[in-house]
């Protein structure tokens, strides 16, 4: 398709990514790249008392841990129009001079004046209709107020110029054809397309989705747990996750179809699809699209988000492990069926990173698990492990369930103590997976020493020695 269709993401920097934000910025570049169209960064950062670097950043962090990429920044934009590049973000406080002069346009053209040291825009008298892709024509008739003085501010006393002035001109002069952002901006749209006409140019179109509020119907405020991009960050949740869950906030195919990759959405995506009710956000979805993403995910991205949660969560991995590594990859992969949040992993697989002899249980799983009579069961395994010939899962479950027949037990009898010998944990990855990853030898040396324990802390205790 033609790259005519130029959209932007707008953000102020306050210090976190909202989750509406984030999926604000999501469904412009969901359009631009399913019109093979243009995805601008801006950011509003008039205000220079509350902007800071740092809040910068986060914004920054936030899109491209989403995978958000954008097109074009200042390094090749030209004032008379749009440009091509791929730089950026564009930042209105290096702008200045562009609402100076469009300013001073507007006062030439009779369309401002001043007044007590600031610069009025003449807002038209009559109602202004917004045609809008989501919800339809809006008309917007002046307040009792606007009908003695409709007139706003463009410029403060001190010099500043306001959002409503900044933005259009900013979308004027970055060529941007569609506005996609939240509803709550609608009530200001009309200021917009009144700029928009008395500097001579169409307005771009206009496409306003609906608000996400919390599970119980209130507003999402900052103040929320899970309002920010961030806590989704921190929590270890897939970026693809996240992503394809901030797109059912608002938005759904005629299908019903639930679970996108990237390539599926950008296909599929399409503004007419945008619900008009607002979307409340339900977190148990959005774990329920964590699992089921990352059960699917190519298993080179789940071993390299893995190895990122493992550092964060300070596992004694090698410092040059990649995807790549065998021992690494394998132990990951283990994990990868059930579903857990990032962060949960370290606690998961540890136990593969650690010496033999730090495998120690807790008084919990001590006495679950390995209780006095645990010593005869693990010293039967030990020997009946030594005879498999192939140290593979399947032969290690064989072995495992002919032993227990031999013993008359269940095998749920050997499982639970075999596991907190070798792992040191009660729950975690398939048992004979982790077995064949941790090797023969780990194994044999993990199991004796878990042997040892028991009697040790078991007086009168002996077994016979083979």
């Amino acid at each position: 398709m033609s790259d005519s269709v130029r959209v932007r993401f707008a953000p102020s920097p306050t210090g976190y990514l909202h989750i509406g934000g984030a999926r604000t910025a999501l469904f412009n570049w969901l359009y631009a790249r399913h019109t093979g169209g243009r995805f601008i960064l801006r950011i509003e950062d008039t205000d220079q008392a509350r902007n800071t670097d740092a809040a910068v950043e986060v914004i920054l962090s936030g899109l491209r841990w989403l995978g958000l990429d954008w097109n074009e920044g200042p390094e090749t934009a030209l004032a008379s129009g749009p440009s091509r590049g791929d730089f950026g973000p564009y930042f209105q406080s290096q702008r200045g001079h562009r609402y100076q002069v469009r300013a001073a346009e507007l006062k030439s053209g009779g369309h401002a004046y001043e007044r007590d040291g600031a610069l009025y825009f003449r807002m038209p008298r009559e109602p202004i209709t917004i045609p809008d892709q989501v919800v339809g024509d809006v008309v917007r008739p002046l307040t009792d107020r606007e009908e003695l003085d409709p007139d706003w501010v463009l410029i403060r006393s001190d010099g500043q110029p306001v959002f409503h002035f900044v933005n259009v001109v900013d979308d004027l002069e970055m060529g941007i054809t569609d506005v996609i952002r939240g509803e709550d901006h609608l009530s200001n749209t009309a200021k917009h397309i009144a700029l928009f006409r008395a500097f001579g140019v169409k307005p771009p179109r206009y496409a306003h989705i609906p608000l996400i509020l919390n599970d119980d119907g209130s507003k999402m405020s900052k103040r929320n747990l899970g309002a920010s991009l961030q806590h989704y960050i921190d929590n270890g949740y897939a970026p693809e996750a996240v992503l394809n869950y901030l797109c059912l906030l608002g938005w759904s195919p005629k299908d019903g179809q639930e679970l996108f990759s990237i390539s599926e959405l950008v296909s599929r995506f399409e503004l007419s699809a945008i619900n008009r009710s607002n979307a409340r956000f339900d977190l148990k979805k959005l774990d329920h699209v964590h699992f089921e993403q990352t059960r699917k995910m190519n298993a080179d991205r789940f071993v390299q988000l893995g190895i990122e949660a493992l550092r964060k969560g300070q596992v004694e991995i090698p410092a040059d492990a990649t995807a790549t590594d065998p021992f690494v990859r394998a132990a990951l992969l283990t994990v990868q069926e059930k579903g857990k949040l990032f962060s949960e992993l370290p606690l998961w697989t540890d136990f593969y990173f650690k010496a033999d002899d730090a495998i120690v249980c807790d008084a919990e799983t001590q006495a679950k698990a390995l209780p006095n009579l645990a010593a005869p069961i693990l010293e039967a395994l030990t020997k009946a492990f030594d005879g498999v010939p192939v140290f593979r899962s399947a032969a290690l479950e064989a072995t495992l369930k002919g032993l227990a027949v031999t013993l008359g037990v269940k095998a749920g009898a050997l499982v639970q103590p075999c596991r907190a010998a070798v792992t040191g944990k009660l729950v975690g990855p398939s048992l004979y997976h982790l077995l064949e990853v941790l090797g023969r030898e780990k194994v044999r040396r993990r199991l004796m020493a878990a042997i040892e324990r028991v009697e040790n802390e078991s007086p009168g205790f002996s077994r016979q020695r083979a």
